[in-house]
């Protein structure tokens, strides 16, 4: 095992941590895409990748995603484990009939003789002034496929141990990465090879008064929003779903049925929402914890606006705050 350090990292940099370990210490890891070699990645995660484990390792492909996701597939049920990415969430429309129909079947099509170890990594999200394919948060579409795990690190410490748990888990991960907090703040990270649980949320802020759940990059936002309540006196409890499919809704019901309040905030269109999964499944088995409706605290159901726009798209602290206020009037 290579030795441990700990390293004061961006998220994105975590990435490559994990990538770099898992390589290290399994000869069965691969990584391919466009520009993941030589480059580096469109957003450097894969930097130094190539010229320390070489091209057989790290493979360069062509601009076509339909192939690499055939590819990444093919090299799973064979016994590597592929990490594939794709540069951007609205280049991975062309990988969706080989996701749905042959990764996340094959250990149901074969009765448990193939798996398929594979991580599809991609950035995704808004904020970063790209154009509205790029900047989309499409996560609900993934999370309604049975046999595919859906993973969204929220910090540079979750991306480093959710990255690593993906690439050990025995089927597909589809790793989505919000790319505006790639490079956003950066915390200590030790580099020792250990994973973080998949399938569980992580409770980032102990309360009271109100269940906020979220994930991904509004985590940033709802943790501001939580600091603000507190100034007002109230104990906001902070949850970071992390994996939404399968989604662990014993812990959002055990913070609802102590807080009897809950906001839901993501940055997806609202309309079939993870957070309505959310919603209902609070109605279904929490809904007598309940002392008000939940709200949900979302983008909107248009497509995302260009640049000068995008932020008025994407849910803020006023927003969280408004809808809070909406929940705690409520007797």
């Amino acid at each position: 095992m290579a030795g441990t350090t700990v390293a004061n990292v961006a998220m994105v940099e975590a990435v490559t941590m994990a990538l770099a370990w898992e390589m290290a210490n399994d000869d069965s890891v691969v990584v391919l895409g466009e520009d993941v070699g030589i480059y580096g990645g469109v957003f450097r995660a894969t930097a130094g990748l190539a010229q320390r484990f070489g091209d057989d390792r790290v493979i360069d492909t062509p601009l076509a995603e339909t192939m690499i996701a055939g590819l990444t597939i093919g090299m799973a049920a064979q016994g590597m484990k592929p990490v594939a990415e794709a540069q951007f969430m609205g280049f991975i429309y062309a990988m969706v009939d080989h996701m749905i129909c042959h990764a996340a079947r094959m250990r149901h099509r074969t009765r448990g003789r193939l798996s398929c170890p594979m991580v599809l990594r991609t950035p995704f999200g808004g904020g970063i002034h790209a154009p509205e394919h790029h900047s989309e948060s499409t996560e609900a579409i993934f999370a309604h496929m049975p046999g595919l795990r859906v993973v969204i690190p929220s910090s540079p410490s979750r991306a480093y141990g959710l990255l690593l748990a993906s690439i050990r888990d025995p089927d597909p991960v589809l790793f989505l990465e919000p790319k505006r907090i790639y490079r956003l703040n950066k915390e200590e990270v030790e580099d020792n090879g250990e994973d973080l649980p998949l399938d569980v949320c992580f409770v980032l802020r102990d309360g009271t008064d109100i269940t906020l759940v979220t994930w991904g990059a509004m985590v940033k936002e709802t943790l501001e929003a939580a600091d603000k309540l507190a100034e007002q006196g109230v104990s906001a409890e902070v949850i970071d779903v992390a994996t939404i499919s399968p989604l662990d809704m014993d812990t959002i019901i055990e913070s609802v049925a102590k807080t009897g309040r809950c906001v839901i905030v993501h940055e997806a269109a609202r309309m079939c929402g993870v957070g309505a999964e959310i919603a209902a499944g609070l109605a279904d088995a929490g809904l007598y914890h309940l002392h008000a409706p939940v709200k949900r605290v979302t983008g909107y159901d248009s497509v995302m606006p260009l640049y000068k726009m995008e932020m008025k798209y994407m849910p803020s602290v006023k927003r969280i705050l408004n809808a809070v206020d909406e929940v705690l009037e409520v007797s």
